[in-house]
């Protein structure tokens, strides 16, 4: 299972902290992930990390601006957010993958980021 959080209201250029806590079986799972949907559009990547040799991945859009990270012992993901701009108003959703899949099998409610210009 997994609760993602941390979502709001920020101006364009703060910055806000969201964080996806994975419960349940956790040891099978080797990936997560953020992702998000805009209005009228289609859900997107935004950044994934891998362990146990950690490797992050960011979307063009996001690069220098977003940061995945990883506390193992809470069993949850990070994704700072900073220069937040308007465009990146969306439903932000975590996301995992377990040993032996290359999907993403388990996915948390999402939260909300709005970005005020």
């Amino acid at each position: 299972q997994l609760q993602a959080s941390g979502g709001g209201l920020v101006e364009a250029g703060g910055s806000l902290r969201l964080s996806c806590a994975a419960s349940g079986r956790t040891a099978v799972v080797y990936r997560m992930g953020w992702f998000r949907q805009a209005p009228g559009k289609e859900r997107e990547f935004v950044a994934a990390i891998t362990w146990p040799a950690i490797t992050t991945y960011y979307a063009d859009s996001v690069k220098g601006r977003f940061t995945i990270s990883r506390d193992n012992v809470k069993n949850t993901v990070f994704l700072q957010m900073n220069s937040l701009k308007p465009g990146d108003t969306a439903v932000y959703y975590c996301a995992a993958r377990v040993a032996g899949r290359n999907e993403y099998d388990f996915w948390g409610q999402g939260t909300l980021v709005t970005v005020s210009s």
